[in-house]
């Protein structure tokens, strides 16, 4: 592993470790257009973007964090090393210099978190009156056997609260009609009382074929929705399982998050296509 060693190497580590903060940092270096050092649109063009993808990212507030999302999405070669590497290429190493006490710190509090995950929780004998004790990802959802083989599902529903009612068409539209699709509903499915990470990440990765996206202004602003998001993202790099199905059922006033904006949509708000809405998506999670 990128974090066991007591030197670690960066190469190894995700670009998912970097936070807001060293991203935006990044950006003060690199979004001004320099006459002579190298900025943003060089750096997209060592990540391998085109022209026209250079073009579209200009209109962004910050095009560098909108480029490492974006690189991040559809590679599977980022990391935090790769990323300084080609800052060096470029002969940027006064970022590198300037930001490596940071970037250090970052890379640090993710090998942290990545050591509290793999250790199993504390339990205290005298309160845990489970016996025998369940294994951690055994009976996590209704219909689970923890003897016997775990509930499987054909997608996983990424939503908020605010847009369950549409969660509620979908369950009506995919479930209980001939598609007989089986849906992953967290407030319906989920048995409550364990960690909320660990399971949506088991859910995801090993029980749920794909994973649907409801699309909202109010999806833009859950952290619940983001690492969900970001979590299947990191699993299938450029979609190349269409692993995502990003749906909007409704109007938006803030703009379309841009790490899925390479992913073909499902609307359900254009009057045009909306008869065929739940045929594509239905036969989009049908899928092998």
């Amino acid at each position: 592993m990128a974090c066991a060693d007591s030197k670690v190497d960066l190469e190894k580590i995700p670009l998912v470790a970097l936070n807001m903060s060293v991203r935006k940092k990044l950006g003060l270096y690199l979004n001004p257009k320099h006459t002579v050092a190298a900025d943003w649109m060089a750096l997209a063009e060592a990540m391998g973007f085109n022209y026209l993808e250079i073009k579209n990212y200009e209109v962004s507030k910050n095009p560098t964090c909108t480029v490492l999302e974006n690189w991040q999405a559809r590679s599977t070669d980022t990391s935090v090393g790769k990323l300084l590497s080609m800052l060096s290429e470029l002969d940027r190493e006064d970022i590198v210099e300037d930001l490596r006490p940071l970037i250090n710190e970052d890379v640090r509090k993710y090998c942290e978190n990545l050591k509290k995950k793999a250790e199993p929780p504390l339990q205290v004998p005298e309160v845990d009156s489970c016996v025998p004790r369940t294994p951690e990802r055994s009976g996590i959802t209704v219909d689970d056997d923890p003897e016997g083989v775990p509930e499987m599902f054909d997608a996983f529903i990424c939503y908020c609260q605010s847009d369950f009612a549409f969660v509620h068409e979908m369950i009506r539209e995919l479930e209980q009609t001939d598609y007989k699709l089986k849906l992953c509903v967290f407030d319906r499915d989920v048995l409550p009382g364990s960690c909320v990470w660990t399971i949506t990440s088991e859910l995801i990765e090993k029980r749920c074929k794909r994973m649907v996206v409801v699309i909202s202004d109010e999806y833009l602003d859950s952290d619940a929705c983001d690492f969900q998001t970001k979590f299947a993202l990191s699993l299938c790099p450029g979609a190349r399982s269409k692993r995502l199905i990003p749906v909007i059922y409704k109007p938006m006033t803030k703009p379309f998050p841009s790490i899925l904006r390479f992913l073909t949509i499902c609307d359900y708000t254009r009057p045009c296509t909306q008869a065929w809405f739940w045929t594509r998506l239905a036969k989009a999670l049908s899928l092998p």
